[in-house]
């Protein structure tokens, strides 16, 4: 068969070399691409905000099924696009995107079917959002309700660091019409987990844990980030807490999105916090995570692609969904700069030496090809992954292999995975 792959980020480096496995799929496109993902698909000029373009190309080309990988394409629906021209396409459409679309949304579902969550308000007038402020108790976490990249979440430790952060999301417009709208909640501790799920409109079926690293800088310092780094899995999600996931969490949100007409078919994100109370929901995203799915996809057993065609098809309680008992560690490896500013264009080397290598990967998130060269492109460059017996292996292995390729202006996290010695 033939598969189109949406996007060109690390994740979906991730999901082709998943695809690419499969006994199934002897052609595999991905548009845009990059230049780490067109060494094993074939990549196509096309914008992922081209739907129509897009969907011409699926028709023209036969593509048996496609896939897409990030948010703002499901959110502004993409799949609906491709089902009028009655294409196989994987991913929820957009009434059911807009769980990860609007966090408004997502937070109102949540309390209306009793799913754990923070305590929250919603607000479209910024001087509301002020007016609630003077008596909130802090810290506080506002959220722009809509897209922004991972990075519309501002923690305020007093009243004055959250006047400054309505100012900027709900009057500077820092991330863009994101932020007409904003969720002020309660700041709630303990351990952040990312549990990843299949879903085909009633049932889901869970994949292995991880937890994401969102801060720039080492100790979680800096600005968020789109992710610099994760494991997986996570020691902290035990089989108590899943449990409790399972019951109040997970099959409760496919419920309520079928129960409002909503009928979600692809992937769910389930940003979990582990407090004190139980297991809360932070956030829900509409596919996979990344850098998540670089550390869980390589876990996978199962043929992606059979998983995948069970989701469309409403058969997702036909198959076992099973992961390797091996652990992954997943090193971004950065621009110096970002998530502000950054410069591009600098030459990468040293991506030979993971030729070969069965337990080490390098995903591209932000490549080109330049005058014959592989050049940065983008804040998050590469994801470099590797696999090992348990999380502390392959920790040390992702390190290692972090010296294993140079570019100008390269920067990374040192502590990702360090909880794993917490645990």
């Amino acid at each position: 068969m033939k598969v189109l792959i949406v996007g060109g980020g690390g994740r979906e480096h991730a999901i082709a070399m998943s695809v690419k496995k499969s006994p199934k799929v002897d052609k595999l496109y991905c548009a845009p691409g990059n230049a780490g993902i067109a060494g094993i698909a074939e990549c196509v000029p096309i914008k992922v905000d081209e739907f129509e373009k897009m969907a011409a190309f699926a028709k023209d080309n036969a593509i048996d099924l496609t896939i897409i990988g990030p948010d703002d394409p499901l959110a502004a629906g993409i799949v609906d696009v491709f089902e009028r021209e009655n294409l196989r396409v994987f991913g929820p459409r957009k009434n059911a995107a807009i769980l990860e679309g609007s966090k408004a949304f997502s937070k109102d579902l949540m309390k209306k079917y009793n799913i754990p969550t923070a305590a929250y308000e919603n607000f479209d007038d910024p001087a509301a959002a002020l007016d609630y402020l003077e008596t909130a108790s802090y810290p506080i976490v506002l959220k722009a309700d809509g897209l922004a990249l991972g990075k519309g979440v501002l923690i305020c430790q007093n009243l004055e660091e959250a006047r400054e952060g309505v100012k900027s999301i709900m009057e500077d417009k820092k991330f863009g019409s994101a932020g007409n709208r904003m969720v002020i909640e309660e700041y709630m501790t303990g351990r952040e987990v990312s549990v990843l799920s299949f879903v085909d409109g009633k049932t889901i079926k869970i994949m292995s844990s991880a937890q994401d690293h969102k801060r720039a800088g080492d100790g979680d310092t800096g600005l968020n980030t789109g992710g610099m780094g994760t494991f997986s899995p996570s020691p902290f999600y035990t089989p108590e807490v899943d449990a409790f996931c399972r019951e109040q969490i997970f099959q409760k949100t496919v419920d309520a999105m079928r129960e409002e007409g909503r009928e979600f078919k692809g992937i769910i994100f389930f940003g979990l916090m582990l407090t004190k109370d139980g297991p809360k929901v932070l956030e829900y995203n509409a596919r996979f995570g990344d850098p998540e799915a670089q550390v869980v996809l390589p876990r996978l057993k199962n043929d992606l692609v059979d998983i995948i065609e069970a989701c469309i098809d409403g058969t997702l309680d036909q198959c076992e969904v099973s992961f390797e008992d091996n652990a992954a560690v997943c090193v971004v490896l950065a621009s110096e700069g970002y998530p502000v500013s950054y410069e591009k264009g600098f030459e990468i080397k040293g991506l030979e030496n993971f030729d070969g290598k069965e337990d080490y990967f390098c995903f591209h998130a932000g490549s080109a090809m330049k005058d014959g060269k592989i050049v940065t492109n983008g804040g998050r460059v590469l994801g470099i992954t590797a696999t090992g017996d348990d999380l502390k292996q392959a920790r040390e292995k992702a390190y290692k292999a972090t010296e294993w390729v140079q570019f100008d202006n390269k920067y990374m996290r040192h502590d990702i995975g360090k909880a794993i010695d917490e645990a």
